[in-house]
């Protein structure tokens, strides 16, 4: 389960309600820095930065997880079927990850909420 105390309120209902946050409003949307990015609930390593790509979605987006780091399920809320993204190691929302990403790569779209992520720009890729 989550492990860090220091989650915002935002962070809660993200992580634990599974909300999600506008479009455009993430602190980690434009970071284009080297490093990885790991939950924002108990640290865990989910992606690393050169998988990370603009979608123009308005949320940060990713076409590879680290391998084991995230668990997908289906989900068929809000009258769609989609298929939501939670960490592995706490069981934290993260997002949903689509079929429409680069072909070139995976063609996978992992669409990230930046709130359900710490970015540490000095963390070693895995």
């Amino acid at each position: 389960m989550i492990g860090k105390p220091k989650l915002s309120a935002k962070q809660k209902a993200i992580l634990l309600d599974k909300e999600t946050e506008a479009p455009f409003s993430g602190k980690l949307l434009n970071n284009k820095a080297d490093g990885s990015y790991h939950c924002a609930g108990c640290g865990a390593i989910l992606f690393n930065s050169d998988t990370k790509f603009d979608s123009g979605s308005g949320w940060p987006s990713f076409d590879q997880a680290v391998e084991g780091a995230v668990k997908e399920i289906i989900d068929d809320s809000h009258g769609m079927i989609r298929t939501e993204v939670t960490c592995a190691n706490c069981g934290g929302h993260l997002g949903h990850v689509f079929t429409d990403g680069p072909k070139e790569t995976t063609g996978r779209r992992y669409c990230i909420n930046s709130l359900a992520l710490d970015f540490d720009p000095r963390a070693e890729k895995r």
